[in-house]
């Protein structure tokens, strides 16, 4: 389960053990979710500058935001071992974002990446927030894998 992040901002430090719970994170929303070994998900560090410019572009909304999902779903033939990679897509996350959240919700920025990418996989995978059921179900899931990993409120 290839887990591919890249930090494209130098706005907020990324150290290892930032990386380290992307990948945590985001292999036990797979997991939980019933993706095995042959999903693959990219995650990117943006400052609000970037993630601004992809919101406008994409979402037509000319603001930054913490997190967008860009999902893809395709196979990749010219995986590892012969077999065919399933390429969910791309979380991006603004660090510069997610530093002022997580102190303003009084927790780590490591917790707040967590929960963004947690977030952002979901979408990858189709879940919304559309409506009060949905938002609730997501909520839930993404609780559940912050749970898991002893990374909850």
């Amino acid at each position: 389960m290839p887990v591919v992040v890249s930090n494209l901002q130098e706005a907020v430090p990324v150290d290892e053990a930032l990386t380290r719970v992307v990948a945590r994170v985001t292999v036990q929303t797979l997991q939980s979710e019933g993706y095995g070994d042959e999903a693959e998900v990219s995650v990117v560090f943006m400052d609000d500058g970037g993630i601004r410019r992809l919101n406008r572009e994409y979402r037509g909304v000319d603001e930054p935001t913490d997190v967008l999902s860009f999902p893809m779903h395709e196979r990749d033939p010219g995986a590892v071992d012969g077999e065919a990679q399933l390429l969910l897509g791309d979380v991006v996350i603004s660090l510069e974002r997610a530093y002022r959240q997580a102190l303003a919700y009084g927790h780590s920025l490591h917790r707040e990446v967590a929960y963004l990418t947690v977030h952002g996989i979901l979408h990858l995978l189709g879940y919304d927030h559309d409506s009060p059921g949905n938002q609730q179900t997501m909520r839930a899931k993404e609780e559940d894998v912050l749970a898991k990993l002893n990374l909850g409120r």
